[in-house]
């Protein structure tokens, strides 16, 4: 007859319910420590900053770089650096805390693990965030994870990376920026009118996309969600009722508005050189 002991095998449950939102700022500032990392550098790592919100989500709202040194089997991290950092952040935002680490690169990698439980020390089940400033896949992939814990009975036994939810959200300018530095190579930054046109055919591509939606729950090819009904409505009920003559001329006047701070700002920058000019003619004489 088997035996019915049995040896199981567990996963922690509780670090897989994160999901985080990351603020657009974080991502540009990777990048930017990418660019200026030192030579002899692959890759660059550093701290979160944020807070938890009440509903569990990790807000990520700022970040540094940590001077670093890694081999095949150790990494060294510079802990002063990192706790200076951290005092001056707090001293300007006293309410962002430390909520999890960075790292430049596709994925996690093999010093990963040894970082991680560095920075679990610093704070409660923190995030780990990954930039592929490498554009392995074509882009700059962003993703999170966290360390989930395999234990056998109450033995722990091993950690392993699992993804979690992320959440970009940011406003168009952001949006335009964001996605000229998730391609591998850009021939020029576009202009306003550029990025304003890249944001129309975005806007379009989402209400064809609603459209589509729509139009297969109505004719039963998908099943309909209450949720994204309640959300497709509050967000149609929020559009003002103006007419076509209505929006031409609101959209006119805002053109308008713009078009005279344009030249009231060219009028002054040519003050402003020709008074430089005439002061430099004065000291001359």
């Amino acid at each position: 007859m088997a035996s019915s002991d049995h040896t199981i095998l567990q996963f922690s449950p509780s670090s897989t319910s994160l999901s985080a939102k990351v603020h657009p700022l974080v991502i540009f500032n990777i990048c930017d420590c990418y660019v200026r990392r030192p030579d002899q550098a692959d890759r660059v790592i550093g701290t979160l900053l944020g807070s938890v919100l009440p509903d569990g989500t990790v807000d990520i709202r700022n970040s540094y770089a940590v001077p670093h040194s890694e081999s095949q089997d150790q990494v060294a991290l510079d802990i002063d650096y990192h706790h200076n950092m951290l005092s001056s952040h707090q001293k300007v935002n006293p309410k962002e805390v430390i909520v999890g680490w960075f790292s430049t690169g596709f994925g996690v990698t093999g010093g990963s693990a040894l970082i991680h439980d560095f920075y679990s020390r610093e704070t409660t089940n923190p995030i780990h965030l990954t930039v592929d400033t490498g554009f392995t896949n074509g882009e700059a992939s962003v993703k999170g994870f966290v360390s989930v814990h395999l234990s056998i009975g109450d033995q722990p036994l091993a950690a392993q990376f699992q993804e979690v939810p992320l959440d970009l959200r940011m406003v168009e300018a952001e949006r335009v920026g964001f996605d000229i530095l998730k391609t591998t190579t850009v021939d020029k930054l576009p202009n306003d009118l550029e990025g304003m046109e890249a944001s129309m055919q975005r806007l379009l591509s989402l209400i064809d996309d609603i459209y589509k939606y729509v139009d297969d729950v109505v004719e039963g090819r998908v099943p309909q969600d209450n949720k994204i009904g309640r959300f497709i409505s509050d967000t149609v009920a929020s559009l003002p009722k103006l007419s076509s003559q209505d929006f031409d001329k609101l959209i006119n006047d805002g053109l308008q508005d713009q078009l005279l701070l344009l030249y009231l700002a060219s009028l002054t920058r040519t003050q402003l050189s020709f008074a430089e000019k005439l002061n430099t003619a004065a000291q001359i004489l």
